[in-house]
């Protein structure tokens, strides 16, 4: 019976956290200093890893992709596929796992070192919210690390399909442009840039509950951390799953 009613009980605080973060979200005062250091922390932990797994993302979509159209005899909408592939599924899933696991391990690890250093319980006996003065800037700090993230690994990796595609296949760049202007609409990317920031939110929230429950010393803290980044993976693949599915039910395509 235990093994049903735990991670019931661990959804349930999850969700009383995430609730908590949203109302703290409008308080005042906003802890300007530490959103600013979070932002510049994540950010370089994860621009360069990001920026370099990009360049291979687009590379093999662009050739694996070459080659099916080249046997369908629709070699002209390379582009299209190609860029609508990288923009629409391969910039936020990128974005995820790193954001995920550089961005929301260090924030899982700085938490709980916290918790176990009883920094939290002082916090919360001195009548400061720990959510308010630790969470909240990080949560948003993720979000917007990650939206900025998702737009350059959609440049990233476009670029890259590009070099791929018209050197080293040789197609023609005349033809993977209009086909991509042809098919793309401004809706592929507000819908990619949706999904960094629901990314970001879910890996901030997620990384910040499992360090300030986490317990057991050092050995707990290192555990918190990788259960933090699975979870928070798993959480990934349904959200993006449900965001596309809904933005094809709801963005009529062109054709």
């Amino acid at each position: 019976m235990n093994v049903l009613v735990s991670p019931l009980k661990q959804a349930g605080a999850f969700f009383a956290l995430f609730l908590d973060v949203m109302r703290a979200l409008p308080k005042r005062p906003f802890q300007t200093k530490e959103f600013i250091q979070q932002c510049w922390f994540i950010a370089s932990v994860t621009i360069v890893p990001t920026a370099l797994v990009s360049i291979p993302f687009g590379a093999v979509i662009a050739l694996q992709l070459g080659t099916l159209t080249r046997q369908l005899g629709a070699q002209s909408f390379t582009g299209a596929a190609s860029v609508l592939a990288v923009v629409r599924e391969a910039s936020p899933i990128v974005t995820a796992l790193l954001v995920a696991g550089a961005g929301g391990s260090a924030i899982c690890a700085d938490l709980g070192s916290r918790k176990i250093r009883e920094e939290i319980d002082a916090m919360e006996v001195l009548g400061i919210s720990p959510i308010q003065r630790l969470v909240v800037p990080r949560v948003l700090a993720c979000m917007l690390v990650a939206v900025l993230l998702n737009g350059l690994v959609s440049v990233v990796g476009v670029a890259g399909g590009y070099f791929f595609n018209v050197v080293i296949q040789g197609g023609t760049p005349g033809a993977y442009l209009a086909s991509f202007t042809a098919l793309a609409q401004l809706a592929d990317l507000w819908t990619s840039e949706i999904k960094a920031l629901l990314f970001g939110l879910v890996a901030a929230v997620v990384a910040s509950y499992k360090g300030l429950t986490a317990g057991g010393g050092p050995k707990g803290v290192g555990d918190a951390v990788n259960q933090s980044v699975v979870i928070t993976f798993m959480l990934l693949f349904v959200i993006n799953f449900v965001v596309s599915a809904i933005y094809f039910q709801v963005v009529p395509q062109k054709v």
